[in-house]
């Protein structure tokens, strides 16, 4: 039988090593960028770092390392360069006249894997956004050949064969975009409002790509949603409803994986994605605790969420994928994570820890205020509403009634006052 799927594009990994990098930092950086190259559908041939003192401003490396990959064309047989840094017009340009090949940056070969996982009208009118913004700069005259060839970094927004559109229909396209976007945004604000008038809690999962917040969703609430084992599966975001182990009700939403050197135009254009978190009452940080560099991966996310405007919500950490390791590396990494006010050691594939999790929750939330309640007998909707929306820890029937106590979140509050027993009363 013949196989007709596409050849896999074979890259070749490029990367500087600047003064004061770290190496783990940089190592990790180019692990990821093998892994983002595979997410996109490519074969990393060969990987390797340039130690210097800046990017050359007109080639990204040295003109020796360009001689270099010229000669090794041979050896490795590899058709696209893919850099770990954002190139300037000039660099990627001078790049791919002097090895006659495609070359592609860190936010190309990211905008693509967006490209290819965006289902939702919402995500593709992002996506297309973000990479013309990006092509924007570098359609400064024609685009030579290579760009008609597509394949990664070339695919998805306006399609292949308009990468070589004018400056003015791109900026056209881009006003028809943020047209589109207010829309999405206007829509997205209606949810919001929407989910405020339930009066339920709302959670949102945030941390680094392939943490597991997918897993955790359909582990939580059996959602169902799509999960694979690589970066940047989920990018339109799914909300389900939760019933914590208090009873009370919440709405839990994934939200879009961070990374580090997440590109600034995807920021933008995903910002009312993102801003998901910014609304929600709780965060649950999920944590890829199996992961080398969990902990910086832990600082990215939560520098993200900073910028974001949410570095101040109640938060909870969850340390995901534990079950993958030994006593002594889960002692470590909780030691780790013990300057956090709330952890949770999870794993969500076995569906270990979720009620740990679910009281932590609870605990979070800093707008659920105390209350008694002393409710006449028939009315006992009361008592459930309250063990929904808030959460219900004591209940003892009486002569006079079922005296309830438990929190409300404040917007409840006038719900529960006609039955709300004052603070001098005995309990």
């Amino acid at each position: 039988m013949v196989d007709t799927r596409p050849a896999r594009e074979r890259a070749y990994l490029i990367g500087v090593r600047l003064p004061g990098t770290p190496d783990r930092v940089l190592a990790e950086q180019m692990r990821e960028l093998a892994e983002l190259t595979r997410t996109a559908g490519g074969e990393v041939v060969a990987s390797e770092v340039q130690p210097r003192s800046a990017p050359d401003p007109a080639l990204f490396v040295g003109r020796g390392k360009v001689a270099e990959l010229k000669r090794r064309r041979d050896e490795h047989a590899f058709d696209l360069v893919i850099c770990n840094e954002d190139l300037s017009p000039r660099q990627q340009r001078n790049l791919e006249r002097e090895l006659d090949i495609r070359v592609v940056d860190r936010t190309e070969l990211i905008l693509d894997i967006f490209a290819q996982h965006a289902h939702t009208r919402e995500g593709r009118i992002q996506v297309e956004a973000a990479r013309l913004h990006h092509l924007l700069p570098r359609l400064i005259g024609a685009y030579d050949y290579h760009r008609q060839m597509g394949g990664i970094g070339a695919r998805g927004g306006p399609g292949e064969q308009q990468i070589e559109v004018e400056r003015r229909r791109i900026r056209d396209r881009l006003r028809e975009l943020d047209r589109e976007l207010v829309e999405v945004r206007a829509q997205r604000e209606q949810q919001r409002r929407a989910r405020r008038r339930s009066q339920l809690s709302t959670v949102a999962l945030a941390g680094y790509t392939n943490a597991g917040k997918s897993t955790l969703l359909n582990a939580l609430t059996g959602a169902g949603v799509r999960v694979e084992d690589q970066l940047f599966a989920t990018l339109d975001p799914t909300t389900r409803r939760l019933r914590l182990p208090s009873g009370r009700q919440v709405l839990v939403s994934d939200t879009v994986g961070f990374i580090q050197k997440l590109p600034t135009d995807l920021v933008a254009a995903f910002r009312a994605t993102l801003e998901e978190v910014t609304y929600a009452d709780v965060i649950v940080h999920v944590v890829d605790a199996s992961a080398p560099a969990a902990v910086d991966q832990a600082a990215t996310v939560e520098a993200v969420l900073g910028e974001l405007g949410a570095g101040d919500r109640p938060q909870v950490v969850a340390l995901n994928k534990m079950d993958r390791l030994g006593p002594s590396e889960r002692r470590r990494r909780l030691a780790e994570f013990a300057d956090r006010p709330l952890v949770v050691p999870i794993s969500a594939r076995l569906g270990l820890g979720l009620e740990e999790l679910g009281r932590a929750i609870d605990a979070a939330e800093r707008d659920l205020v105390p209350l008694r309640l002393l409710v006449p007998y028939g009315r006992e909707g009361v008592i459930e509403e309250l063990r929904q929306v808030g959460g219900l820890e004591e209940v003892e029937y009486r002569a006079e009634g079922t005296y309830a106590r438990g929190r409300s979140p404040r917007a409840w509050l006038h719900r529960f006052a006609p039955y709300a027993l004052d603070r001098s009363e005995k309990a």
